[in-house]
């Protein structure tokens, strides 16, 4: 059995049967591949180029520089809990800033909760907010058109400095740490994020790449967010338009995130009227912060607190 398997996937032309083939790096040693029906579209923006693709597996996906960002088959394995944990584990969480995420997942999802009064997104690229609000309305799901919503076309860095003391609850949905991304990924940042939250009440989530394919990133975002906040949870969950175990990682300086109980998560999804989820529950809120032991092992790894004077990352095989 493992010898003809061997041969089907040394044979992924045959495997595809016709269709055009994508495969993408998760690291220089390892990746995956699905099949491509066809280019819906293909343009770009004064800072990266964007195509969409019709996908057997996901259906449309949505490539920045020819990297997987969204699918909108399965978005949900991502988006909701880069946003629930936070939401649900926030006191009253009323004031929400998105820092990229123009594809308008992220605020889907948070505009399920009836005590938001404000969403402020900071993206840097309005040509991926126009892309998606056009060809990808399964995953903004109307957002862009809730009255809640305010479109800032700006640097995210930037306006995290201009806007202390404003959000509960802070989510940053960004590219990989690679190029220009990299300053978003800083002890710097991070503490001028700490600075943005209202509160001690505050939460930021960050998705923190993938202790698999990318341990020593992992590793550097968690120290690096360890030297601004003062509790930092990991959240685990397998994303499979990503194709591996990944990260979501959310920040506080109160217990919050991880004091709340599975019934008083089941409590308040409940009270919100937020019905219909597939990845995130109570159970799930538990759960998923359970990280395996040769994941644990990773926070003991020598590695270098990321600052604005040294950025770069000891496994960026993208720039």
């Amino acid at each position: 059995m493992q010898k003809h398997l061997r041969a089907e996937l040394g044979n992924i032309d045959r495997l595809a049967k016709g269709r055009r083939v994508y495969a993408e790096a998760l690291n220089p040693y390892f990746g995956y591949f699905y099949t491509v029906k066809k280019s819906l579209v293909r343009t770009k923006t004064k800072y990266q180029s964007l195509q969409l693709v019709d996908t057997d597996e996901f259906g449309k996906v949505l490539l920045l520089d020819d990297i997987t960002q969204v699918a909108d088959r399965n978005d949900y394995h991502y988006h909701e809990p880069m946003v629930h944990p936070a939401l649900c584990s926030h006191p009253k969480p009323e004031s929400v800033l998105v820092m990229g995420a123009g594809d308008g997942g992220i605020m889907r999802e948070v505009l399920k909760y009836p005590c938001v009064k404000r969403v402020e997104l900071a993206e840097l690229d309005n040509g991926v907010i126009e892309f998606s609000k056009k060809h990808l309305p399964r995953i903004h799901g109307g957002a862009f058109r809730d009255r809640r919503v305010s479109v800032n076309i700006t640097d995210a860095r930037q306006y995290v400095e201009e806007h202390p003391g404003e959000f509960d609850v802070i989510i940053m949905d960004m590219t990989d740490p690679s190029g220009p991304s990299r300053m978003l990924y800083t002890k710097e940042f991070f503490i001028a994020v700490k600075r943005a939250l209202r509160n001690k009440n505050g939460i930021f989530v960050m998705h923190s790449e993938s202790p698999v394919t990318r341990p020593a990133a992992f590793s550097c975002i968690q120290k690096t967010l360890r030297a601004a906040f003062p509790r930092v949870t990991p959240f685990y969950s397998y994303i499979q338009m990503y194709a591996t175990l990944w990260s979501i990682t959310l920040c506080s300086q109160t217990a919050g995130v991880t004091g709340i109980t599975a019934r008083a998560v089941d409590k308040k999804l409940a009270r919100y009227g937020i019905r219909g989820l597939k990845v995130y529950s109570g159970g799930t809120h538990c759960s998923m912060q359970t990280p395996f032991p040769y994941i644990a092992m990773l926070f003991r790894a020598p590695v270098k607190v990321i600052t604005d004077a040294k950025p770069e990352f000891p496994d960026d095989f993208l720039s």
